[in-house]
């Protein structure tokens, strides 16, 4: 493998779900990292290593060259419109929707407020069906937004949908289907186009495998 190999990933779901793919194709994360807290991970194969960073940074990391390449949810993906990346499979993990979701008797009004982290791909969605809205931007507890008035619905990420009806909400409309992809850099295509070439084919393997 020619040239250091930089992988980015995220904690939480999408890291837990990455492991058993990477252990296919023969990369295992140092145990003493992975149970630190170490962001950088040596592994098993010389000049691989992982670095693990927020969920919404490793498109930046990969288009930067910080890494050559990561695994991002699409969701993070529809909201970097025009990083310049490359982005090869569909790795079938980590899956869900981007929901549009509030009241079920509740009809939203002419110009609702929709509470979100995803504003572009709120703003998108609505502009696609010819309609004004107010977006209000938060990072957390978005359910809680319809219940006090701060909006009117939300979009967010819906995977069992306990939290909506945990507090009262309904999905209204689906706005994707979301999953984590690989991404690659495109520089490192290639300068490293052998051995990230390697490492896409060998994740593609393992995909179709499991379908």
């Amino acid at each position: 493998m020619t040239g250091e190999i930089t992988i980015a990933l995220s904690k939480g779901r999408i890291l837990e779900q990455t492991l058993p793919l990477l252990a296919g194709i023969g990369i295992e994360p140092d145990p003493d990292d992975l149970s630190g807290r170490k962001l950088i991970l040596g592994t098993n194969r010389a000049g691989v290593k992982l670095v693990v960073v927020r969920a919404t940074d490793v498109p930046t990391y990969v288009s930067y060259g910080a890494a050559d390449l990561g695994v991002a949810g699409k969701d993070v993906l529809m909201e970097h419109q025009g990083e310049p990346l490359y982005e090869p499979l569909d790795l079938n993990i980590a899956r869900c929707k981007l929901m549009l979701a509030g009241y079920a008797h509740r009809p939203l009004p002419t110009r609702p407020r929709i509470a979100t982290k995803y504003v572009n791909s709120a703003r998108a969605y609505f502009a696609q069906r010819g309609s004004q809205v107010e977006i209000i931007k938060l990072y957390g507890s978005m359910e809680l937004a319809p219940i006090v008035g701060l909006a009117d619905a939300i979009v967010d990420l819906v995977d069992t949908g306990n939290t909506l009806r945990a507090n009262g909400l309904v999905p209204l409309e689906e706005i994707a289907e979301i999953s984590a992809r690989l991404v690659v850099n495109r520089a490192a295509m290639k300068l490293k186009h052998d051995a990230v070439t390697a490492l896409v084919d060998g994740f593609a393997d393992l995909v179709e495998l499991a379908r």
